[in-house]
């Protein structure tokens, strides 16, 4: 039986392979799910320029996403957006590695920054493409702890209601909570605190709300 340590070693020795090959705008992370510690999740990370993250650093969105759901449900995401705090763009992909009993153990994610190619890249388009070519592709967010993570659910709860807190219902509330609470917000340290105060409830109000949703 592969132990836990021999596998982050074979990660280990992958991100510092993969990186060498790709250059420096390939950054490799590595998040442990064994800590159970969503602060401190990194336990490796190779050219941490491209994202501005460190060793020791929090969790990223799909931590909290692997934590939340269901470990069958997840499939690994290969080849999407994802944009820095600083702008630039990444080319991502995100593995779920599991143990003998298919719960996750690591997740290894690849992020080349594309940020270059895509001046080129629209240099062509706006020679080439036609209106029925415009797609959404926004990208996702990196985020270098769990508060911007926090921030950015609450963001998008606003923006699934679709009006500002002072003009929501108690209805609306619950809804944006439900929101906040599928997508894994509650998981992160001391949350209750600030979705309390972001939506002007008390916490006792919040877990009224929360049994409502569900």
């Amino acid at each position: 039986m592969i132990t836990t340590k021999k596998t982050l070693d074979l990660l280990i020795q992958l991100a510092d392979g993969l990186s060498t090959q790709f250059g420096n705008n390939c950054e490799i992370v590595i998040h442990d799910l064994t800590r159970k510690n969503l602060d401190n999740s990194i336990a490796y990370i190779v050219n941490g320029h491209v994202s501005n993250r460190k060793l020791g650093d929090g969790a990223s969105a799909v931590v909290i996403e692997a934590l939340k759901k269901n470990p069958d449900s997840l499939k690994d995401e290969l080849s999407y957006l994802t944009k820095t705090n600083d702008g630039r763009i990444l080319k991502s992909s995100t593995m779920y590695i599991r143990d003998e009993k298919s719960q996750i153990q690591y997740i290894f994610s690849m992020n080349y920054d594309i940020t270059g190619l895509l001046g080129l890249d629209s240099a062509l388009q706006s020679l080439i493409s036609t209106p029925a070519d415009a797609k959404d592709k926004s990208p996702k967010r990196i985020t270098n702890n769990v508060n911007d993570i926090l921030d950015d659910l609450i963001e998008q709860s606003v923006e699934l209601i679709g009006k500002p807190v002072a003009l929501m219902t108690k209805d609306d509330k619950v809804a944006a909570i439900r929101f906040l609470n599928e997508a894994g917000a509650f998981l992160i340290t001391k949350s209750g605190d600030k979705v309390s105060t972001y939506f002007d409830i008390s916490k006792f109000t919040l877990y009224n709300y929360l049994d409502a949703a569900k």
